[in-house]
């Protein structure tokens, strides 16, 4: 088909009223958003991103994990849709416009066909997948990753928060159970526009990243074992602190992630201490490893060092220990032909780009098992993300957008 013209933008304005206004939903404590999922604000924004869809003129499917699908017909009833989307849900001290952005540039996408009068050949589909975070039920990605067939929709379901009550408990109360099987769905490409949340875009002075790869993850959740013991008095070489254990692999897995430079990281992030008592020395520890990497072979070699590392730091401080994979993808190539096409809109467009790997993990990277798949990604200030203060401007917002609505049409084919 002919590549539609560089004169054709999105709304960029009603795009960032759109975002301010899913802001007003959960709102933190500093100026950006806890609307964490399958809380009584995920029901709520969920509700009105589906009041949006509708009044777009396009219909809502739920499946059995909670993810929404708003469809735009195509012309050709048996065209498989082209998929746009992200994510809803936030972290407990998240921003305003991770995920957010991805899910409502795909609603943008579609009001702006609308007002151009455009039709596909292939049907268009707005996708806010859930529980995309893994703050609340680990791991991260958990619907997509049932979608793609890397967890049982059961195993989904029984994954428990802080407080011990269960994804699937949880799905029922806030309402949003499905009738649709998960994965039934069939994808003639899938594109996810995100912001960054690294400073390589913002660095460079480019308005659009070309995302080709993503990281690798391991999440390995440790658990030391010790002796609470009184602080004052239980002597240095009586104590079995697991305080201590924990603060070695830190330090440990720092020097792992520093050992296979360049293009790894790693550090430990989600820390619980017990007793958590100022004069109590820990008798347990419980906190998570995240390593990651775009090259497979040091994602393997990073995981075996630090589980060989762990062990022989509760061996010799006397610890018990368990390590439990609790979330984990392998490096992610995005498919090529897509990576093409969006190289392409953002030339005709005019912006500038580079292609860039993502640090992150998002649902596109499992998505990319099971159909043709590209993200797009747009710069944010200092590259802050998973903070309050998580910031991109209106002109970044639009640019990735534009760049998407390019991508999509040519992909869904636009019909004269």
């Amino acid at each position: 088909m002919a590549a539609p013209g560089e004169n054709l933008r999105i709304n960029g304005a009603r795009l960032w009223d759109s975002l301010m206004e899913m802001a007003k939903i959960g709102p933190g404590v500093a100026g950006g958003n806890n609307r964490q999922t399958l809380t009584d604000d995920d029901a709520k924004g969920r509700a009105l991103f589906q009041q949006w869809c509708e009044a777009a003129g396009m219909s809502m499917g739920v499946d059995s994990m909670g993810t929404m699908f708003a469809t735009r017909p195509g012309t050709d009833p048996d065209a498989l849709p082209v998929y746009m989307g992200s994510h809803l849900d936030t972290q407990p001290t998240g921003g305003k416009y991770d995920g957010v952005l991805g899910v409502l540039g795909a609603l943008e996408v579609v009001r702006s066909m609308n007002d151009a009068g455009i039709k596909t050949k292939h049907p268009v589909v707005v996708t806010n997948w859930t529980n995309e975070e893994g703050t609340r039920f680990a791991p991260a990605m958990l619907a997509s990753g049932v979608f793609a067939g890397m967890h049982s929709q059961d195993w989904a379901y029984d994954r428990r928060d802080a407080e011990g009550k269960a994804f699937g408990d949880e799905l029922k109360r806030i309402g949003w159970v499905g009738d649709e099987k998960v994965g039934a769905r069939k994808i003639h490409a899938m594109i996810e526009l995100h912001i960054e949340q690294g400073p390589i875009l913002e660095a460079e002075g480019r308005d659009v990243g070309v995302v080709t790869h993503g990281q690798g993850l391991w999440w390995l959740q440790i658990t030391l074992t010790g002796k609470d013991a009184h602080t004052g008095s239980t002597p240095m070489n009586m104590r079995v602190n697991a305080g201590l254990g924990m603060a070695r692999i830190t330090e440990r897995v720092h020097q792992i992630a520093m050992s296979h430079q360049p293009g790894a990281v790693g550090a430990v992030g989600h820390v619980n201490v017990y007793p958590n008592s100022r004069n109590v020395i820990p008798g347990r520890a419980v906190f998570t490893v995240d390593i990651r990497t775009p090259d497979q072979a040091k994602l393997d070699a990073m995981k075996a060092e630090v589980e060989r590392a762990a062990h022989a730091v509760a061996t010799e401080l006397g610890l018990g220990i368990e390590i439990e994979d609790v979330g984990h993808f392998d490096p992610v190539t995005f498919d090529a032909g897509l990576v093409k096409v969006v190289r392409a809109s953002a030339e005709r467009l005019g912006y500038s780009h580079m292609d860039i790997i993502s640090g992150a993990g998002h649902d596109a990277c499992w998505i990319n098992r099971v159909a043709p798949t590209v993200m797009i990604m747009c710069p944010c200030v200092d590259g802050l993300s998973h903070n309050e203060a998580e910031e991109i401007s209106p002109e970044w917002a639009a640019a990735g957008t534009d760049v998407m609505f390019h991508a999509v049409l040519e992909v869904a084919g636009v019909v004269a």
